[in-house]
């Protein structure tokens, strides 16, 4: 019987990279697992039927974070189906860079990765409380780029996952006496569909990293597991750095 036998979780942004190892590793662990796809409803249906052929009760729900309207749809889906949310999992976001004078900057770009990797965390958040008892976990998925950012133009990107973590910090306070325990992971390079395939860029990328690779999908999946665990019951407004020591 797997640490998370029973519990309701709610991944956002699940359908592929480190989302799809997340909710892999959720539903491993036995808990009921649903989660949002925008684009990628080939690989959200793979996803799904490949968990429900092994046994797990998982539920794949086209919503937009960016869209208020489309959150509380997917929430009110997931309390339809399974009672309530025991676990929620912001991992929903978007990347888009350019230096801060860059005349060709894609401002429209910018303003909706601001509303998808921030606002929409938010509104996720507000929305879901009511429906979470004591014991639940809210775990983000931010970036080692809140904290250290080693290239140019990647501000704006580093400027929404500090504020995701600052978000963290407060929500953590916020929600202590309901007895919710919210928490943010920052992974560090990550072997997903975005990782480069110049084997020159791959090595300059991973010189700051101690470990000398890319982690995995499922080494986030670890980390959130043991934080939406009862093992993790006193850890509240924490950042762990997933990163191969890339921080260090």
């Amino acid at each position: 019987m797997g640490r998370l036998q029973g519990k309701v979780a709610l991944i956002t942004g699940g359908s592929r990279g480190i989302g799809a190892g997340i909710v892999r590793k959720l539903a491993q662990e036995g808990a009921s697992v649903a989660f949002t796809y925008v684009n990628a409803t080939e690989k959200a249906n793979s996803l799904q039927n490949e968990l429900s052929a092994q046994g797990g009760n998982i539920l794949s729900i086209n919503a937009d974070s960016s869209q208020t309207q489309e959150v509380e749809y997917a929430i009110q889906l997931v309390v339809k189906k399974f009672g309530r949310i025991d676990i929620l999992v912001n991992n929903a976001g978007l990347y888009f860079g350019g230096k801060i004078d860059s005349p060709d900057m894609d401002m429209v770009s910018i303003a909706r990765m601001w509303l998808v990797n921030v606002a929409g965390i938010a509104h996720t958040v507000r929305n879901i409380i009511p429906y979470m008892l004591p014991g639940s976990r809210i775990i983000s998925i931010g970036s080692g780029a809140a904290a250290r950012t080693p290239f140019a133009g990647v501000g704006d990107y580093a400027a929404t996952k500090a504020a995701l973590a600052a978000y963290t910090r407060s929500w953590a306070r916020d929600l202590a006496e309901k007895g919710i325990t919210v928490n943010l992971i920052q992974p560090g390079l990550i072997e997903t569909d975005l990782k480069p395939n110049d084997e020159s860029l791959i090595a300059e990328m991973l010189q700051p990293v101690a470990l000398k690779r890319f982690g995995t999908p499922v080494e986030i999946g670890n980390v959130v597991a043991f934080l939406a665990s009862d093992e993790a019951s006193y850890v509240t407004g924490a950042t762990i750095n997933v990163d191969g020591g890339w921080s260090a």
